[in-house]
């Protein structure tokens, strides 16, 4: 293992450990799926903001490299802070026409990190939004999948659709589900014209991307609506997409309900008394600002991240030195056990 590797399993290790905390469950389906060694685009739909890639990251078998909106990258601390952990910026029109070419960059870096078989990962939608919906893919992706062909016709590059669901994004603690489809093997489009190769390409992604998450076709507010009077269960597209398609509940389509929500209502309460000024910092300065609310739960797993750790080590710190480390110790048990039955109940 290499030093870069070390870093970022480390990086990789805390964030995980954030996740485990911030979600009340997280279930992976289709790990199987991911090839160990073979070159690999995984392609999925975005709706969490950098949630998304951090769920992606944590929770699959390879260390990958990220497509990334390029203006997250404007800081140059931030910047290297990004690349550090394997994050590529990507253009798009919105960021100028003039900055296009700049991704001739990128895609150049792509082809090589596939012929070197490694993983990336691209959300192919161009953007995020929280509708349960899988938008029309831009064909960025299919550049990169057909330059690299050209470039090295022998390659065994595998594309995975992934879908990422949530139960309720906007939600603390929320659940949710990653699942990773059968690998499409690219060399069906080798004796493809170009542009009909390209929109095969977008075509057959789409449709596997729908299979693995909630997909309203039409009608979103009304159908979105009628989903949650019934109680569905967004971590089961298989079952919500039945339900859209035939109008039948089949297993599997309705959430679970635990008899134990309300008492985790109690530990929630207890834990924002615990946490007051963390909580207050965010609720009154920091939610306030936020302009997409894509990145609402972004920004609250940043302040989970950063801010809570240190607010815990403060209160830890002081009782050490006023009530002795035994006790300081007994207060850290304490409350890392009232956080996880805030969030897991």
């Amino acid at each position: 293992m290499t030093l870069k590797q070390f870093k970022l399993q480390c990086v990789k290790g805390y964030i995980a450990l954030g996740l485990f905390f911030y979600y009340k469950k997280i279930s992976v389906n289709g790990q199987e799926f991911i090839p160990r060694t073979k070159p690999v685009l995984l392609l999925s739909n975005h709706q969490n903001g950098l949630l998304d890639p951090l769920i992606i990251a944590t929770h699959s078998s390879r260390f990958a490299y990220y497509l990334t909106r390029a203006a997250v990258f404007q800081r140059p601390f931030i910047s290297k802070l990004l690349r550090g952990l394997n994050m590529l910026p990507v253009y798009r029109v919105r960021d100028g026409w003039q900055t296009i070419t700049n991704n001739n960059a990128i895609f150049e870096t792509c082809k090589g990190l596939l012929k070197n078989e490694e993983a990336i990962v691209i959300f192919p939608e161009g953007s995020h939004n929280l509708n349960r919906k899988v938008r029309p893919l831009s064909k960025g992706f299919t550049r990169i999948v057909l330059d690299t062909l050209e470039s090295y016709p022998d390659l065994d590059l595998q594309l995975l659709p992934v879908g990422v669901n949530y139960q309720n994004a906007l939600s603390f603690a929320d659940s949710m589900s990653l699942n990773i489809g059968k690998p499409i093997d690219v060399k069906h489009y080798k004796g493809l014209e170009k542009a009909e190769a390209v929109n095969a390409l977008k075509r057959d992604l789409q449709k596997e991307i729908q299979l693995l998450t909630t997909h309203i076709e039409s009608d979103y507010d009304v159908v979105a609506q009628e989903l949650d009077k019934n109680n569905a269960d967004f971590l089961n597209p298989k079952a919500v997409n039945h339900f859209l398609a035939h109008d039948e509940k089949i297993s599997g389509f309705t959430k679970n309900t635990s008899v134990l929500e309300p008492v985790g209502l109690i530990f929630k309460s207890l834990l924002k008394i615990v946490l007051l000024p963390v909580y207050m910092l965010w609720k009154l300065l920091l939610q306030p600002k936020i302009k997409e609310k894509e990145f609402t739960g972004t920004f609250r797993f940043a302040i989970g991240l950063t801010v809570v750790p240190l607010w815990i080590l403060i209160l830890v710190l002081i009782i050490a030195f006023n009530l002795g480390w035994f006790m300081a110790v007994n207060v850290l048990i304490g409350i890392l056990g009232l956080a996880l039955c805030a969030v897991k109940l």
